[in-house]
């Protein structure tokens, strides 16, 4: 049939079915689904209803998928594409040629590629070559389109179409083979008529998709066996090289996140295969770049999310193939986005603040290993600072001051650290120990300076002597690189790439959003001037905790233990004189860092073999002789908190009067902090009862001495079973309370923090016992039913108490959640993760006001 024959009629005349034809932008009108119309289609007539150009063409619905197979529909199919199209195939002037193309009501994996040289014959080919003015190209396309028809409409053995395309490595020459192939081996040659390849297109794309191998594909990715699929006919225009090609484009730039279309642009005709050349920048479509440029915002807008696009342009004219929001955008670009639609009023501000999670937010503030696929693991840990880096291994923190002075990043590795090591901890670019868990003391104070670390890492054994890190059967030497991953707690061997953090400032946007959402108030735990600054940089509120025993340190650690391992009371009285004075400067520079914002001081809380000397490193036989008597079988329960006070009755009273004395300094200058004075380690009423007589008669001592009368609230923290039980006893004390939530876990289950998570807890979360450390998230059945019963108990002696929380889960969404139903005033976190909870508190007062209105507001 000629060209002419088949135009004399008109499409009315056909005898399909209307319903098998749907052209773009008809099928939602016509009632079709994604299930009728596949994800293409969809996104076709969305395209359409938007307004933007998109190229002419139809679906045939998956439930008449097959009927494309007969020529009646075939041809009517492209009558319809031609009338669309205002072409006609085997027009010399202005060319045109059918793809075929197919998709499924999901997003699915191994779709048949696209067929897009429909309607060309070897008469009319080099016509089309000339407008194109390429042969390559066109005789590369039309060749797969040839190799797919034959192999699974025609039934030629693949063999037989594999040689004839090695033997023919011409482009040219390898369409003239496949098509001498189909003559020898088919029932019938291979057709000109373009309705007959259409029809027969349709039958290899059905055929493909219904083959063992696509079906195997299809139960692997959990989807139904007999899932249908669309057929998409549209038109390809043929026009010059220098006017018309294909590209991609998505609307953000992946490295900024701001609206900034990228992608490539390629000259001649569209394939399914990625070409195997560099494209040219967008900048090379000159006016149709402005086109796009509107489609891309315009679907943003619509979808609320980046998007990536397929386009061709043919004779300068733009139009859109394909649409779709990106399932996995790059994370700048998610944040820029939701602050750019709430600040156009596409979104409103608690949307744009639900759509970036807490996790998402911690995961901009912290470098990220690059990883390839290729890197060599060495041994997985616990992941317990976020982070990533790479370094040169030390195992001593002597070593690491020394190189770190030098320049040279260094990774510290250790069984455990200790507080002596907290120097070359800060110097060195992260952390790795054997021991330990996520409330270990490497830990701690790794997230308190931001640092990754990854602790209990199996199998490690470092040898200090012979300058060895053991990992299994691997062997490192002192100065060999390893890279880390505090986040997941992977190590790996070698220098790996890491990428640079550095949040967009659209963050800044959203978490201030988050912070007029939010109920939950959100501090963090800070221990020195430069922590606080930090914080309040990272958007704290004050300060929730500071540990005063962190700031007995490196060359502070002789002070607290000259006190405790003082022969007499004159030796004990000189060395806290000292001590308080070293208090006093380090009190100071707190509080003037903190402003006029509250802040928690706990008094000395910490297990009494940190601050001994080790076997052998005592200054004289008398000293390793007081030492030895001072160990304990179990420290974590021996001569700490408030009982190491009780016994050493200068050591609150002279850390109060030091407190107590800066602030007055520190408010001559017009800063006055809202001072809160924490007892630690409570159990019995009494204990905070004499405590609190310390306390407050250094507040007496120093009002005598300057005149000046500090304010203060006094507290205590809730952190073993007893005390929580004894809530409003304790109240009767305490004018806040705070919880420290590491310790209330490690007392309330009888795990160790230090030593259960590698060994117990990761196999309870292998049987399901545990879906989540408890040391990591809030444990809301035993941990959270104290703390419910101690707030209640509390309030209702003192309803007017402060509650806070202060261990690490004050940085874990699902536990500050939890904090935020009990009603508690803030939560308190490392200064690194305060942003995280900021964002974590308002994302439960948006599910909050959503649950009670019922919708979003």
């Amino acid at each position: 049939m000629s060209i002419t024959d088949r135009h004399s009629g008109t499409l009315a005349q056909t005898h399909t079915p209307s319903h098998a034809l749907v052209p773009y932008g008809q099928g939602r009108i016509r009632g079709l689904d994604a299930g009728e119309l596949g994800t293409h289609g969809i996104a076709m007539d969305r395209l359409v209803a938007l307004g933007l150009p998109v190229v002419p063409g139809l679906t045939v619905p998956a439930g008449s998928a097959g009927s494309l197979c007969e020529p009646g529909t075939a041809r009517a199919a492209l009558d319809l594409v031609e009338q669309l199209s205002g072409r006609r195939i085997g027009d010399r002037s202005r060319p045109l040629l059918l793809r075929l193309s197919a998709s499924a009501s999901t997003e699915v994996a191994g779709l048949p590629p696209d067929l897009a040289c429909i309607g060309i014959t070897p008469a009319d080919a080099d016509g089309i070559r000339a407008v194109i003015g390429r042969d390559d190209v066109l005789y590369d396309v039309w060749a797969a389109t040839v190799r797919m028809i034959a192999e699974y409409a025609l039934e030629v053995p693949a063999p037989e179409l594999d040689d004839a395309s090695l033997d023919a490595p011409d482009p040219r020459a390898r369409v003239d083979a496949l098509l001498s192939t189909v003559a020898r081996h088919a029932e019938r040659p291979y057709p000109d008529d373009p309705a007959e390849q259409l029809a027969l297109a349709a039958r290899a794309v059905l055929g493909r998709w219904a083959s063992p191998r696509a079906r195997r594909s299809r139960k692997a990715q959990r989807l139904p066996a007999e899932l249908g699929i669309a057929l998409h006919v549209q038109a390809v225009r043929i026009g010059p090289w220098d006017h018309s090609g294909f590209g991609t484009a998505v609307s953000r730039h992946p490295d900024s996140g701001r609206f900034s279309p990228q992608g490539s642009f390629f000259r001649g005709v569209r394939r399914s295969a990625p070409p195997p050349r560099t494209g040219e920048p967008l900048e090379k479509l000159g006016g149709s770049a402005a086109l796009l440029e509107h489609s891309l915002l315009t679907l943003e807008r619509h979808l609320h999310a980046p998007v990536t696009v397929d386009f061709e342009v043919r004779d300068g004219e733009i139009s859109l193939l394909a649409a779709s929001a990106q399932s996995r955008p790059p994370l700048r670009a998610a944040v820029c986005l939701a602050a750019d639609l709430a600040g156009d009023g596409a979104l409103d501000r608690a949307e744009a603040v639900r759509r970036i999670s807490p996790a998402q937010v911690q995961e901009l503030l912290h470098p990220q290993l690059r990883l390839t696929g290729g890197e060599q693991l060495l041994v997985k840990g616990l992941p317990a600072s976020p982070g990533a880096a790479t370094g040169a291994i030390v195992l001593s923190s002597e070593r690491a001051l020394e190189l770190a002075a030098d320049g040279t990043q260094v990774v510290l590795v250790a069984h455990e650290t200790t507080p002596a090591d907290v120097p070359g901890m800060l110097a060195a670019v992260a952390v790795l120990t054997g021991s330990g868990g996520i409330a270990s003391h490497a830990a701690v104070v790794a997230r308190g300076a931001g640092k990754p670390a990854v602790c209990g890492a199996e199998g490690l054994r470092a040898d200090r002597a012979a300058g060895t890190v053991q990992i299994g059967d691997r062997v490192l030497r002192e100065g060999d690189a390893v890279s880390l991953d505090g986040r997941t707690g992977a190590v790996y061997e070698g220098t790996l790439s890491v990428s640079v953090a550095g949040p967009p400032p659209e963050l800044s946007t959203l978490l201030e959003w988050a912070d007029g959402m939010r109920r939950l108030g959100v501090r963090a735990n800070a221990d020195t001037a430069a922590e606080v600054s930090t914080a309040v940089a990272l958007g704290a509120e004050g300060v929730g905790l500071c540990r005063t025993e962190h700031q007995f340190l490196g060359d502070r650690l002789p002070l607290i233990r000259r006190v405790i391992l003082a022969a007499d009371a004159a030796a004990r009285d000189e060395a806290l004189s000292a001590l308080e004075q070293a208090q006093h400067e380090d009190f100071k520079a707190l509080l003037t860092a903190v402003g006029d914002r509250p802040v928690t001081v706990r008094l000395l809380d910490a297990p009494l073999h940190e601050f001994l000397p080790a076997a052998g490193e005592a200054q004289d036989a008398a000293e390793e002789q007081r030492a030895a008597a001072l160990r304990e079988a179990n420290p974590m329960l021996g001569l700490r908190g408030v009982r190491l006070a009780l016994l050493h009755e200068r050591l609150y009273p002279a850390q109060a009067e030091a407190l107590f004395t800066a602030w007055a300094d520190v408010a001559a200058t017009g800063v006055r902090p809202e001072l809160e004075v924490m007892i630690p380690l409570v159990s019995l009423p009494e204990e905070l009862a004499a405590a609190a007589a310390y306390v407050r008669g250094a507040a007496e001592a120093v009002a005598a001495r300057t005149g000046v009368e500090v304010p203060y609230r006094l507290g205590t923290m809730i952190e073993t079973p007893r005390a929580a039980l004894l809530a409003g006893e304790l109240a009767e004390h305490a004018e806040f309370f705070s919880f420290g939530t590491n310790d209330l876990t490690q007392l309330t289950y009888g795990f160790s923090r230090d030593d259960v998570e590698r060994q117990v807890l990761a196999s309870y979360q292998e049987r399901g016992f545990l879906t989540a450390s408890p040391f990591a998230r809030l444990d809301p059945h035993g941990v959270g039913a104290l703390i419910a019963l101690a707030v209640e108990r509390a309030r209702s002696v003192r309803p007017d108490i402060k509650l806070g929380v202060c261990g690490e889960h004050g940085g874990d969404p699902e536990s500050i959640a939890f904090c935020d139903g009990l009603g508690l005033d803030y939560v308190s976190c490392s200064a690194h993760r305060v942003p995280v909870a900021r964002m974590a508190a308002a994302h439960s007062a948006v599910l909050e006001q959503r649950d009670e209105s019922g919708s979003a507001r």
